[in-house]
């Protein structure tokens, strides 16, 4: 009993929440740093972890759940996991590391658990950050958990549209270098002949124009964190320079000799095959070797069907706070059964869109519809052949077939204003609502 008490005396005292629980799952204390983050509306001593963070009557591996003392068990050494809890401010996201404690014969007795909550992620809706709860959403958000701590170089993979930016955003919230700038580099819109004096900076005189010194991106984010956005657009003849920043932190402003320090971390982010792209020539595979020391892949909307419920209540409300505005049943059975190539940017456009559509408090599966038709860039149903579709997903769940004709009607009606129209490509996006980058994927899928 006296070392119990001491062991309960020094978790006392640590400035991170932690508990204390038997082998049982029984919480025999819980320190002032976890009363104080987590303070639970009654004791949570005597009561089992299970029961208090999950709200379960059996342990978290009996109801589906990765439990840190069973692994612990197992392997006899410290484990980790992320868990979304129930706590006095609702559900969270909480990093969780359990050291087991063993008796003199070395028969594990007691279990200390840290916890950390992860606020860049919320398994509700929320005014800003990652939302999602599908198993797809959590197994990247722990791999972020991990990594975000770390100085490693993180390479976001997925499809345009899934979040890389947000990701970057939350790796560096939940990193040590949170108190220092996140810069952003939008690789795919800086001209070419600019692009290293945006990058490193230059001095005064090094090229027609620069009548002062300048200091550039890297310069902008020290201390803190580089986000490099679309890099498999990163001319060749930069690349090698990016590559000489990352190998040895160093690099030289346009025009100077001067070697120059650079105290920052990398993210960089692309939905480009950089594997292929290597193959090819396109992109040096140094640099892809260096880029991606830790890559982290970021499900489609398509892998993370169940969170799509969660993620419209969260944009409508952060489209228009002063609307409440929700989803009929059928237009969520609808949303669902979309492919979403554009993933949640998409999503979120073709939300705005409908919600400028609808004139009550709900949105119909016939006010998708419009929404639908618009984002095709015609509002004639008897071009799309759509109208008589809503009448049906009012009436009964849509069928992989309908889903199917109305993708096909959707082409076909991109098609039809395309050829049509007369001015440029911005023109085409701006008029139907979209980016250009989604305006030039989608004219892919009319070849």
């Amino acid at each position: 009993m006296k070392q119990l008490s001491e062991l309960i005396s020094f978790l006392e005292g640590l400035s991170e929440p932690h508990i204390l629980f038997d082998t049982r799952y029984r919480i025999l204390a819980a320190n002032a740093a976890y009363r104080q983050q987590f303070g639970q509306a009654q004791s949570v001593v005597g009561r089992t972890c299970y029961e208090v963070s999950h709200h379960f009557n059996v342990p978290c591996d009996q109801a589906g759940e990765s439990c840190p003392l069973a692994k612990a068990r197992e392997s006899g050494h410290r484990e980790r996991v992320m868990h979304l809890h129930h706590t006095a401010k609702g559900e969270e996201y909480i990093n969780i590391e359990l050291a087991p404690i063993t008796d003199a014969s070395g028969k594990q007795a007691y279990y200390v658990e840290k916890m950390e909550p992860l606020r860049v992620a919320q398994g509700q809706p929320s005014a800003r950050g990652l939302i999602g709860r599908s198993a797809a959403f959590q197994s990247m958000l722990a791999v972020l958990a991990r990594v975000a701590p770390t100085m490693a170089t993180v390479l976001l993979l997925g499809e345009s549209g899934t979040g890389k930016e947000l990701v970057a955003q939350g790796v560096h919230e939940a990193s040590t270098r949170a108190h220092k700038p996140l810069v952003v580099v939008d690789c795919a819109s800086m001209p070419e002949n600019l692009f290293e004096s945006e990058l490193f900076g230059h001095e005064r005189g090094a090229f027609t124009g620069a009548n002062t010194a300048r200091g550039g991106l890297v310069e902008a984010a020290g201390g803190g964190t580089l986000f490099l956005d679309e890099v498999g657009d990163i001319p060749l003849a930069i690349q090698v320079k990016l590559l000489r920043l990352l190998e040895s932190g160093t690099y030289r402003r346009v025009g100077s000799t001067e070697l120059r320090h650079a105290d920052i971390r990398v993210i960089s982010a692309t939905h480009r095959n950089l594997t292929q792209m290597v193959s090819q020539g396109a992109f040096r595979e140094d640099l892809y070797y260096r880029l991606s020391t830790f890559p982290i892949h970021l499900p489609a909307l398509r892998e993370r069907r169940e969170d799509i419920e969660l993620l419209c209540d969260a944009l409508l409300k952060r489209m228009n706070p002063a609307r409440t505005l929700r989803l009929s049943s059928a237009a969520l059975r609808m949303l669902k059964e979309q492919d979403f190539p554009g993933n949640v940017r998409e999503l979120r456009n073709l939300l705005e869109r409908t919600a400028v559509l609808c004139d009550g408090d709900t949105i119909s599966a016939r006010d998708l519809e419009r929404g639908l038709q618009f984002g095709t860039g015609t509002q004639a149903s008897k071009v799309t052949g759509i109208d008589t579709l809503a009448e049906r997903n009012i009436a009964k769940e849509v069928t992989g077939s309908a889903s199917s004709k109305l993708k096909d009607a959707q082409r076909a009606a991109l098609s039809a204003f395309v050829e049509s129209h007369v001015g440029s490509r911005a023109e085409l996006a701006q008029h139907l609502g979209i980016s250009q980058r989604s305006l030039y994927r989608r004219l892919k899928t009319l070849k």
